[in-house]
């Protein structure tokens, strides 16, 4: 453990009175979408910027064979937009001196951390070892405490979690963790000049959407993937579940959001595209709830999932966007 016992903290927040954004409201069909775009939709508020306006990228879902694009904010994105600069954190000494560095310097640092310690994550809380990403924005070294965002919310970890987090690597064969710091010295946009660079970024990410309809690619990939299903437990089945109807629902639910913020800017006749993004986040909800039911009973049927309705509204939401913003 380091003998720094110095304590920095950006916004001054408290878990108690911290209020989610929109973006993780409790009537969403996804509260929760992955841990990298969670943290960023929790973040970019508290930096002052709406986490809506960056959501283009979210035309870019593809179906990769055995998984839905595991999506993410592009950085450039987060830099045009907003003046934030990404960047790699180089760790040499214990990841909790650099922390605090960058802490020091105004910048949120982002951990790619063993979920074993963050009290917030139930079912892996000093049960599992799981990979998941966190924003520092609090550190106290003297206290051990850390506060942090994380999933749907603001939380404070301390004592032997923080120990546990902050554990040094530099054993023989350890790895130092890959870790990220976020620099706020660019210039961010507001008003029009961001609704516009916004929808600049649409028409890019349009440009390089997928060449065919990824509900149909699933859909014709099920027989494969019962297979896989049929012969492993249901702890494979959360991560089936977890990186396919998951990661669909939530990234047409965000879809329909930014459509419904670009309308609320000006930006007229995405009512229905919007409408039919909400239908695939809700249709994928209920095909999870179908596919548990199959795999506790072991019996898989691709015929009683019905894919034509979302594979529609699919094309439909692309060919009015790729109409509206050629």
């Amino acid at each position: 453990m380091s003998s720094v016992s110095s304590a920095v903290d950006l916004f001054g927040l408290d878990p108690a009175t911290w209020t989610r954004p929109a973006l993780h409201a409790g009537d969403r069909v996804w509260t929760e979408t992955n841990c990298y775009v969670d943290l960023w939709v929790e973040l970019l508020p508290a930096l002052g910027h709406p986490a809506e306006a960056a959501l283009p990228f979210t035309v870019l879902l593809d179906f990769e064979g055995d998984h839905f694009t595991f999506f993410k904010f592009p950085l450039d994105d987060l830099r045009v937009l907003f003046g934030l600069a990404v960047q790699e954190l180089a760790i040499y000494d214990s990841v909790e001196v650099h922390t605090l560095e960058q802490l020091r310097r105004g910048r949120p640092v982002l951990i790619e951390a063993d979920a074993h310690w963050l009290p917030d994550v139930d079912l892996a809380y000093r049960r599992q070892h799981v990979k998941t990403t966190m924003a520092v924005v609090a550190l106290d070294s003297a206290a051990r405490r850390l506060g942090y965002f994380h999933n749907v919310g603001y939380h404070v970890l301390e004592g032997e979690d923080y120990d546990g987090l902050f554990r040094s690597p530099m054993t023989s064969g350890a790895l130092f963790p890959y870790v990220e710091f976020v620099k706020r010295d660019g210039k961010a946009l507001a008003g029009e000049a961001l609704v516009a660079a916004s929808v600049d970024l649409l028409r890019l990410h349009l440009k390089h959407r997928p060449a065919a309809n990824p509900l149909t690619g699933w859909r014709l990939a099920l027989p494969l993937h019962f297979e896989r299903l049929a012969a492993r437990d249901s702890d494979f089945f959360h991560l089936y579940a977890f990186n396919l109807p998951r990661q669909l629902g939530a990234n047409f639910e965000l879809l329909g959001t930014y459509l419904d913020w670009l309308g609320m800017h000006g930006e007229e006749g995405l009512d229905e595209a919007a409408l039919a993004s909400r239908r695939i986040a809700e249709a994928a909800k209920t095909l999870q709830f179908q596919l548990a039911r199959m795999a506790h009973r072991r019996k898989f049927d691709a015929a009683t999932l019905k894919f034509g309705p979302i594979e529609a509204d699919y094309a439909f939401i692309m060919s009015t966007l790729a109409a509206r913003f050629p």
